[in-house]
């Protein structure tokens, strides 16, 4: 039963706010092979290859995380899941200082402990688990007292490989990674449900 953990982790872009990146336009402004991963096609490179492009890459986000839009519902669902004294974290692919920028602009400040809110700077990038096991071990909770809720694959193996349960957010409704998910959910206020 989801709804009796206590700590809860999402992620921030096309999960608590609405998807905004354009990945393909990324990629082919930062001469990116297409169909891979930008984080990952950066670490393939030598750090004189992609430091400029790392650069370029946190003002585009930058620019994308001012005109963050918040998704329905992630306000009143992140303040009762708060009252029910659920601990809330953020794992985001993102840099930790543009998910506040995020956050703030679309009104969801405040909800989270800033030591809360990780990034690719404090762990290795989902997939990976670590930003995960950061967070359960400062929190001092396992996996399956936890939730991870993300709306793209990466966020569901980086769930199931740290122990927890995860939930698929789609709002689209097709929830193409559903064989990875404990549960998919379409509205975010569906977490309030119990299950």
């Amino acid at each position: 039963m989801l709804h009796r953990r206590r700590s809860w982790v999402f992620d921030l872009d096309g999960t608590l706010t609405v998807a905004a990146h354009d990945f393909d336009a990324i990629r082919d402004e930062l001469g990116l092979p297409s169909g891979e991963p930008i984080l990952e096609s950066l670490a393939r490179l030598s750090p004189t290859e992609a430091a400029p492009l790392h650069a370029r890459l946190t003002v585009i986000e930058a620019e994308i995380a001012e005109r963050a839009r918040p998704q329905p519902h992630a306000r009143e669902t992140l303040s009762a899941l708060r009252e029910r004294g659920v601990r809330l974290g953020i794992l985001t692919r993102n840099k930790r200082s543009l998910a506040f920028i995020s956050l703030r602009a679309a009104g969801l400040g405040g909800l989270f402990d800033d030591a809360d809110v990780l990034g690719r700077d404090e762990a290795a990038p989902k997939p990976s688990p670590e930003g995960l096991q950061l967070l359960l071990s400062r929190w001092a909770v396992p996996g399956d007292d936890a939730v991870m809720v993300g709306d793209y694959l990466f966020d569901l193996q980086a769930g199931r490989a740290a122990g927890m349960a995860t939930v698929h957010f789609d709002p689209s409704a097709a929830f193409p990674w559903r064989d990875h998910a404990d549960r998919c959910v379409s509205r975010l206020d569906q977490l309030l449900d119990p299950a």
